[in-house]
């Protein structure tokens, strides 16, 4: 049962229009929290905004470039926000591909979604949060950030870098108030598959097998309104 354990929080949320990005937004504002929408597409996300009510604030924002971080941070600013209580990393690029296959620049672009954007966020806002000694970063992972399979070259690496970002910033603010959480599910089921078509392929997890979006928010959920004295490292995720 999600009560109101957020009011009075901001969460910002990447990657925000649809998918696993959509599913933790709807969560968290169920709980309470105001939502900072951020994707690049913005119909979408006002769309989302116009479901949530309150006073949701959109970012259209590509990730994919350098200057993402400076362009939220400035968008919160003229909101009245100076930081979010919870920043969740959720954003990110699916690439499959042989690496003989992947070309330099479509592994430089994925790990510009996957690995540098989550950073430059992190950059942006957790000086803040040290400085009020309170905050929450939740960094949506994947079981690739861990095993890796054939043709994932460049989100493998991407992933693999994510829950080595996490795992320093955790190492960082340890005992100063703020919270670190890496969520790593398995498969999910979302649009990232279309082209992919996993089930016309061998070894891939059939689409009726995989984790639902809201199974993902569920967890961010419970990272972010557990007790104040806990913190939770890390969530796994796999189906039953």
């Amino acid at each position: 049962m999600v009560g109101k354990e957020l009011v009075g929080r901001t969460a910002l949320v990447t990657g925000a229009s649809r998918g696993i990005g959509a599913a933790v937004a709807r969560r968290l504002a169920t709980a309470g929290a105001r939502l900072v929408l951020v994707a690049r597409t913005e119909q979408a996300l006002r769309t989302l905004a116009a479901e949530l009510g309150g006073d949701a604030i959109v970012v259209t924002c590509d990730m994919r470039e350098p200057d993402s971080a400076t362009l939220v941070r400035r968008r919160l600013d003229a909101a009245g926000v100076a930081c979010p209580d919870i920043l969740v990393n959720n954003a990110g690029a699916f690439v499959l591909a042989p690496a003989h296959e992947t070309s330099v620049e479509l592994f430089r672009e994925t790990l510009e979604v996957n690995l540098t954007a989550p950073f430059g966020l992190v950059h942006a806002f957790l000086p803040a949060m040290r400085a009020r000694r309170t905050g929450h970063v939740v960094t949506i992972g994947s079981i690739a950030d861990r095993a890796a399979f054939p043709g994932n070259a460049a989100y493998a690496a991407s992933k693999y870098g994510l829950r080595a970002l996490h795992e320093v910033v955790r190492g960082e603010t340890r005992g100063t108030g703020i919270r670190a959480t890496l969520v790593s599910p398995g498969p999910v089921d979302t649009e990232l598959w279309d082209p992919i078509d996993p089930d016309s392929r061998d070894g891939f997890t059939p689409r009726a097998q995989m984790l639902e979006p809201a199974a993902v928010a569920d967890a961010v959920h419970f990272a972010v309104t557990v007790s104040v004295e806990i913190n939770v490292d890390e969530l796994r995720l796999s189906r039953r």
